[in-house]
């Protein structure tokens, strides 16, 4: 089969990343089999591929998003057939730690980032992949794949970060970072679906536009000095009930200020960087709540996959490359061209 590997690290992906025939994988008696029809690019495949912050086994196939169809089952495997449509449940956990069997699956501490933490050869850049069962959802007919995979991690993760960790309720005032980002234009869709008041920033005109079109209330340019201040001034001065984040170090202290008493900011990353600053009054005089997010449970991204089949949740999809341009997704990202997330074919070159 078809397979993007690499071999060794390198910042520039072109460097090393090649579209390689390798063996299908074979399956253990708990996995399925699956042509992999989309995948789809996130940030954690420049992290594998640069080896930092963290190495990954190699030789590597990233990916961590994979929408296809089921060509082989294991014999213990009971909920899946051949046939069947399928996407990816990235977080590869235990599944028997008291963590895992109380539904917090993505506190496992034997939990990997699949297709970035595992291998060797184990992602979605691939013509077919394998999984366990567990980490396997349905798709309903009416999902396409290129959907499916868009939406997979992202969707888990922003579910995760809203419903799971912030517990949003209709009529809250709700922010959100990066609303074009893959977790942002997700998280824009989740909010206004649980009837909340939306502000999204973003960093251009065009992106700025996207956000509306996704449904945000209002808008803002996180690039502009006075991002935060245009934020406060759509509340009334009252501040936001919830700070969806993921920028970090350069926006951090001011998403702090601008939450209301009681407040609550949940995070999923740091671009910008991790050594943020806090003062500390903010935390204790309003009573604010921080709370760290990551992935998501198989049932949540059970729940997104249901909202995107009922039209209410659509990932915003910037493109769809065959896989023989596939690594120019690598370098899109690398360059931040991308609104939303990016897409490749493997089954098809």
């Amino acid at each position: 089969m078809k397979a993007a590997v690499f071999r060794e690290h390198s910042k520039d992906p072109r460097q090393v990343v090649k579209i390689e025939d390798i063996d299908v994988p074979k399956i253990k008696a708990n996995e399925v089999l699956i042509k992999v029809e989309a995948a789809a690019y996130n940030y954690n495949d420049l992290w594998a591929i640069w080896g930092e912050p963290i190495k990954v086994p190699m030789p590597h196939i990233s990916g961590s998003d994979a929408a296809g169809t089921v060509v082989e089952v294991g014999e213990e495997v009971t909920r899946f057939k051949k046939g069947d449509r399928v996407v990816s449940h990235s977080n590869i956990s235990c599944r028997k730690c008291d963590l895992c069997i109380s539904g917090r699956e993505y506190d496992c501490n034997e939990r990997l980032v699949w297709g970035f933490q595992t291998g060797p050869l184990d992602g979605a850049y691939a013509e077919y992949t394998k999984l366990p069962e567990v980490n396997v959802v349905k798709l309903p007919d009416n999902v396409s794949f290129t959907d499916a995979a868009a939406v997979s991690m992202v969707g888990m993760t922003s579910w995760h970060m809203l419903v799971g960790r912030a517990r949003i309720h209709p009529g809250q005032t709700v922010l959100i970072m990066g609303g074009t980002s893959g977790v942002g234009s997700i998280g824009i869709q989740i909010a206004k679906l649980f009837n909340c008041t939306v502000i999204a920033t973003a960093g251009s005109d065009e992106k700025m536009e996207v956000c509306r079109k996704l449904g945000a209330d209002y808008v803002v340019n996180h690039r502009e000095p006075d991002w935060a201040r245009k934020v406060r001034e759509y509340t009334n001065k009252q501040g936001v009930d919830v700070v969806f984040e993921h920028i970090g170090k350069s926006v951090f202290l001011d998403e702090v200020k601008l939450l209301k008493m009681g407040g609550t900011l949940v995070t999923t990353g740091a671009t910008t960087g991790y050594d943020a600053q806090l003062d500390l009054r903010y935390l204790f005089f309003k009573g604010l709540n921080l709370l760290g997010s990551t992935q998501g449970t198989r049932a949540e991204l059970s729940e997104v996959i249901y909202w995107v089949s009922k039209g209410k949740i659509k990932p915003y999809v910037h493109d769809v490359l065959p896989f023989s341009r596939m690594v120019e997704g690598h370098v899109m990202m690398m360059e931040n061209k991308i609104i939303g997330k990016l897409v490749t074919t493997p089954s098809k070159l």
